[in-house]
């Protein structure tokens, strides 16, 4: 996550003008997805009482899930050329799960859009230090968890960051369905969020977080819905989660800022089985919860982290005028109400988090972007019954937080 100069985000600017130049194309779509909607039914009947929503950080779709059987992804086979031309195929990483003989891939806004080489996807090598981390990918058999939810639930194959940049900005939409902010700066945050949408309905919600709050970057606005981990997995177990959760892996201060990272966030250089590991609690506290039979946890990465994906992100609306999403991202959806071994190809990005919250409670939209979200609940079959197969246990071996990199 390595600061934004003004000259990196300057620099992709007609690239990115480029991508965004049918994005006028957008009315219509917001037309279409109201449409979408009503094919819905009403909010109340939708078995969808409980929300979970996991943001993991700085993977892409293709780097983790380009394996996965009738997925859109790409991981054997392609080969990018470095900054001084030369070519490099794409390669297996295990038994390597830290990368520890690499550098942190170059995941600025800058650099976003360098790698996106106005929509040809293959800049991956000629940003950062030049070395063949980026190009590297795991494979079903070398994630535990991952590999197996994947195969057994939905999962969204065009599924974007919101921002074609770092983490910071990618959160904000998470939140507030916009960003006051191009690259990981710590000044206080004044936008309305989710958070202040459902305390002024009277709805419950709570951000649960192992290490450093997210929203401490809005003060101390939030402190009195910000939980521990441990009291989200106590939560789970009373059948008492609120209608709307946010669990954070446990964040280091430098690891968001973009330094060194052993947590199990997944954020390089942290071991990704710690990753596995951690996931792996969240799902099984949910999955046994009282609250389950009407509860959709979602699984998704904040960014894509510098890894290689072969999808050009496309233009969305946004405060300003149209914007270009970012890379895409695994996005997970586990639910009674989620079809098992399911692929779905609707475009989303993050704010279709929102989207879908706000079309189950009744809440206004936050911002351009989410109001003209495709609605998440649209990968949902929310038509016939929830499934009453009992969600699927995975052999997941407990694993501690990686050791820092030499």
């Amino acid at each position: 996550m390595r600061p934004l100069t003004r000259r990196g985000l300057l620099g992709g600017a007609a690239a990115a003008a480029a991508a965004l130049a049918g994005a006028g194309r957008n009315a219509a779509a917001t037309s279409a997805l109201a449409v979408g909607d009503a094919t819905l039914p009403a909010p109340a009947d939708s078995g969808i009482d409980h929300v979970v929503v996991v943001c993991m950080e700085n993977r892409s779709f293709d780097h983790l899930l380009g394996w996965l059987p009738g997925a859109d992804g790409r991981q054997a086979g392609l080969t990018f050329r470095d900054a001084r031309g030369a070519a490099h195929a794409t390669h297996p990483l295990a038994p390597d799960f830290q990368g520890c003989s690499y550098s942190d891939p170059d995941h600025s806004a800058g650099g976003a859009r360098s790698q996106f080489a106005a929509g040809a996807m293959d800049g991956f090598l000629r940003t950062g230090t030049g070395d063949l981390f980026p190009i590297g990918y795991y494979t079903r058999v070398d994630l535990p968890f991952s590999g197996e939810a994947a195969a057994a639930w939905t999962v969204c194959d065009r599924s974007f960051a919101s921002f074609l940049g770092p983490t910071f900005p990618n959160r904000m939409y998470l939140h507030a369905g916009r960003t006051d902010r191009s690259r990981n700066t710590i000044a206080i945050s004044r936008l309305p969020t989710i958070w202040d949408r459902l305390k002024q309905a009277g709805l419950r919600g709570a951000y649960y977080t192992s290490g450093l709050p997210f929203l401490a970057l809005w003060g101390g606005k939030y402190t009195g819905i910000t939980r521990s981990f441990d009291r989200f997995l106590a939560d789970c177990r009373k059948g008492a989660l609120p209608e709307l959760a946010y669990v954070d892996p446990p964040f280091t201060l430098a690891g968001l800022l973009g330094g060194e990272s052993t947590s199990s966030d997944d954020h390089p250089h942290g071991d990704i089985r710690a990753g596995e590991a951690w996931l792996n609690r969240v799902y099984r506290a949910v999955t046994t919860s009282p609250n389950w039979e009407r509860t959709l946890l979602v699984i998704t990465f904040d960014e894509w982290g510098g890894f290689f994906d072969h999808v050009p992100p496309v233009a969305a609306p946004d405060v300003g005028g149209p914007q270009l999403r970012g890379f895409r991202v695994p996005t997970i959806l586990i639910s009674p109400r989620a079809r098992r071994g399911t692929v779905d190809h609707g475009v989303y990005d993050h704010t279709s988090i929102l989207r879908l919250v706000e079309w189950r409670w009744g809440l206004a939209p936050l911002a351009p972007r989410d109001a003209a979200a495709r609605n998440l609940a649209l990968a949902l079959d929310l038509s016939t019954p929830a499934s009453s197969a009992p969600a699927p246990a995975f052999r997941v071996p407990a694993f501690a937080q990686g050791a820092a990199c030499p």
